[in-house]
């Protein structure tokens, strides 16, 4: 049982692991429509060899995948349509939108693989009830039973109302394949050959007006994304700082009896996700603007939805009307627990230019507030002080809206500053090699990381837990000099230098060097 010291320190440090952990089932309507549910989005330029001039876009959706979730798995939604938004002036409207559509679809004509059943005089050819059949790898798809392809779509400018380009594949219906999840060892043999079945679905794309290719890859991944989730949404049920001293003592080195970093707090190491990743020549998304763009992904799906009382495969409902945008994102986790659940619908159907409706649940977080009401007690008999004093007091809280919402000057801002909330990435800043990359980013002395735009090593659960507890406000290192941005004082917050941590550790290691970065699915049935 958890002590009161420990909802003390709890209290001190919530306000952002809450906040800022993952976009997993982050509002109540997506929690019904798992399959255009976006829990992560990264934009970052590209660190693989020889791929400099070009940035790499990650949007990850359908959370919580079990690797063993079959018989049917992880297909995408054939009605929705997702997308992936560039801002290239920062005026928060779409310059560049890149539109997934899918279709899925059975053998033998959407019947499905028939086996002979019965006797010789009284057999019947009947449909197999699984998606694969037998073996599969690559250039062998002699045994798969269903298949999921999508086309890609590039609009220029505002995404309504407009069609778009269609960028084909090279194949002869122009469409992409996703491969099939990675349903375990006995079908695809082991991890090396699932990755060779996948890698063979990664395509070139042409982009009009740009002599550089672009790429693209759909398929599942091991989710990339790292948090002590079962925990922090217990009411942040840890220490989530270790160390020797107090806080306030001076020398930051954080909480006594806190958390351990170890793998085993990541309560998403044993799940999948599936991925849309792009990789773009910097040349052809920058425009005419400062080399810093902005990008988040979306998800819609048509406003009409009515079932088909008799379904068939691919059959189970007629869908009509406008495109109704149901999810979005950008920094993780904004949704959960910045925004008030009353508005978390509304959020998820928003676009960034209209963000200053949501000004002040960034200026003024109210999380801080509740956990004060939640552990007042304890604060009081522990410390003798209240939570007020320990939390950032800088009220507008000018440093969150310059991270999150308009940018850090000289960093990643753009060249118009139209607060709204979205990743941004300078792409005038070189990417750092993955051995030499920072998991925490800019705090970490690594321009190329977060919060210029997000790396799938970026540990952003610790980072995000220091700026919404005023970092800050206390000297940064940049260009590898003390520096203080001028956005609050150091007084303003009294804990702004704690290496806050939620315990479970990330950094670039963790992951592939090449695109798409995310590694190898888990097998469901391993070996």
């Amino acid at each position: 049982m958890k002590t009161t010291t420990t909802a003390l320190y709890l209290t001190i440090v919530t306000c952002s692991s809450l906040v800022w952990a993952s976009s997993h089932r982050e509002a109540p309507n997506i929690t019904r429509l798992p399959t255009v549910d976006s829990t992560d989005f990264y934009l970052f330029n590209s660190y693989e060899a020889g791929r400099n001039d070009y940035v790499t876009v990650l949007a990850n959706y359908i959370p919580l995948q079990d690797p063993q979730g079959g018989p049917n798995y992880f297909a995408l939604d054939p009605t929705a349509v997702y997308s992936i938004h560039i801002d290239q002036d920062g005026d928060a409207v779409e310059d560049l939108t890149f539109q997934f559509r899918f279709s899925q679809s059975l053998v033998n004509g959407n019947q499905g693989v028939k086996l002979p059943i019965g006797p010789a005089g009284q057999q019947k050819m009947i449909a197999v009830p699984l998606k694969n059949v037998g073996g599969i790898g690559a250039g062998n798809n002699s045994a798969l039973n269903f298949a999921e392809r999508y086309e890609l779509r590039l609009v220029n400018g505002p995404q309504a109302g407009n069609a778009g380009t269609v960028l084909p594949s090279g194949e002869a219906d122009g469409l992409y394949t996703k491969p099939y999840d990675y349903v375990g060892d006995k079908t695809f043999g082991n991890a090396s050959a699932y990755q060779a079945y996948a890698n063979q679905y990664q395509y070139e794309v042409t982009l009009p007006n740009c002599t550089a290719k672009a790429r693209v890859f759909v398929g599942q991944r091991k989710d990339p994304f790292v948090v002590n989730l079962g925990e922090t949404f217990d009411l942040v049920n840890y220490v989530p700082v270790e160390g020797d001293s107090a806080p306030g003592a001076g020398d930051a080195a954080g909480f006594p009896g806190g958390i351990t970093q170890q793998s085993a707090n990541d309560d998403l190491r044993g799940k999948n996700v599936t991925t849309l990743a792009l990789e773009l020549p910097k040349t052809c998304i920058t425009g005419s603007g400062n080399g810093v763009i902005g990008a988040w992904t979306t998800a819609s799906l048509p406003q009409a939805r009515l079932l088909n009382p008799k379904p068939g495969f691919d059959n189970t409902e007629k869908n009509g009307g406008a495109l109704v945008q149901v999810s979005r994102l950008s920094n993780p986790l904004v949704n959960e627990l910045v925004i008030g659940v009353a508005d978390k619908d509304k959020f998820s159907a928003s676009a960034p230019k209209d963000d200053t409706q949501f000004a002040d649940y960034v200026t003024h977080p109210s999380l801080p507030a509740l956990l004060n009401i939640l552990f007042r007690d304890a604060v009081n008999s522990t410390l003798g002080t209240s939570i007020a004093d320990l939390a950032p007091t800088n009220f507008p809280r000018n440093d969150l809206v310059t991270a999150f919402l308009t940018g850090v000057p000289g960093v990643n801002q753009l060249a118009k500053v139209r607060p709204s909330e979205m990743l941004r990435l300078n792409t005038n800043i070189a990417a750092t090699p993955a051995a030499m990359q920072s998991a925490f980013g800019v705090a970490g002395n690594d321009l190329a990381g977060f919060p210029n735009g997000r790396r799938p090593g970026d540990d952003v659960v610790d980072i995000a837990l220091r700026v919404m507890m005023g970092a800050l406000c206390h000297d940064i290192p940049v260009n590898g000099k003390a520096t203080n941005l001028g956005l609050c004082k150091p007084s303003d917050a009294a804990v702004g230098n704690v290496p806050f941590t939620d315990g479970a550790p990330l950094n670039a290691s963790m992951l592939d060097s090449s695109f798409p970065y995310l590694r190898t699915p888990l097998a469901g049935s391993p070996n």
